[in-house]
């Protein structure tokens, strides 16, 4: 196994913030969803690297509400006091303002990457990054980081099998992140992958951010093309994902997006009768 280190030396201070800055959250088809923007996320973010507690932020897909409510393991994983799942789809959103929070806002996890990269270009954040289709194509996306953002620490990463990892890799992949002293380890395995995998393995790492980013690496690499704004405002981005990528997500969209309105329809429902 390999693993590439950014020689830069480590900042002296980590930057300020306090835990208090956790945003508060409301219930979406039985998936609590962070009622927060990019900047109050990055805050947080901040905070909970200044204090080295232990946190986790996943940005949360409609996807990934619906398999949650099927699989016990994936619930667990994202139901956990410890994890700030952001409304990355715009449907969460939608769903979020119909239950009252007029102002709820999108947070989605390619943009909110690339925000928290840029900052920590300021704040000296070392990152690490786990996921990528291969190898090759983790040093590409670290390659066009390091262009885009001038100035940041990338201080290791891996792109794991797509099989199960065996104890001594799972050992391996610890030390390695724990050796780089990580701030964020960005994950990027998919969902519900990578969000079962940070909850195996927060305890186990020093690193005191995980964040799940789902497609962002294959976006920011340059592997997959991104939807245009229209179609993400407008909550089409699925259809521009669709059309790119038909034998891997047809399945996905064709059961959860069903189950997700009428699931919602109810909890409306149920919540306008009380």
């Amino acid at each position: 196994m390999t693993s590439f280190l950014d020689p830069q030396p480590r900042p002296a201070s980590a930057p300020p913030g306090a835990s208090g800055l956790r945003p508060q959250a409301e219930t979406v088809v039985g998936i609590p969803l962070a009622l927060t923007n990019y900047e109050q996320t990055m805050d947080w973010m901040d905070a909970v690297v200044a204090e080295r507690s232990k946190a986790m932020v996943t940005a949360a897909a409609v996807h990934l509400v619906m398999v949650a409510r099927e699989d016990p393991a994936t619930r667990a994983a994202v139901v956990d006091p410890r994890v700030l799942a952001v409304p990355d789809g715009q449907p969460l959103v939608w769903a979020l303002k119909a239950l009252g929070h007029k102002h709820a806002s999108r947070v989605y996890g390619p943009d909110l990457m690339a925000a928290y990269l840029e900052r920590s270009t300021r704040t000296g954040v070392r990152h690490y990054l786990y996921g990528g289709r291969n190898q090759g194509a983790l040093v590409q996306l670290v390659n066009e980081l390091r262009r885009r953002y001038p100035g940041l620490q990338i201080v290791g990463g891996y792109s794991p099998p797509f099989r199960p990892l065996t104890d001594d890799e799972a050992e391996w992949v610890v030390e390695d992140i724990d050796r780089s002293e990580a701030d964020v380890v960005w994950v990027g395995t998919g969902q519900p992958k990578q969000e079962q995998w940070m909850a195996a393995f927060r305890d186990r790492l020093q690193a005191p951010m995980l964040a799940g980013v789902g497609a962002a690496f294959d976006f920011h690499a340059g592997l997959v093309p991104q939807a245009p704004s229209w179609m993400q405002a407008s909550g089409l981005e699925w259809v521009y994902r669709l059309a790119h990528e038909p034998r891997r997500l047809w399945k996905r969209y064709a059961r959860y997006n069903p189950l997700f309105v009428a699931a919602f329809v109810r909890q409306l429902a149920a919540r306008r009768r009380r």
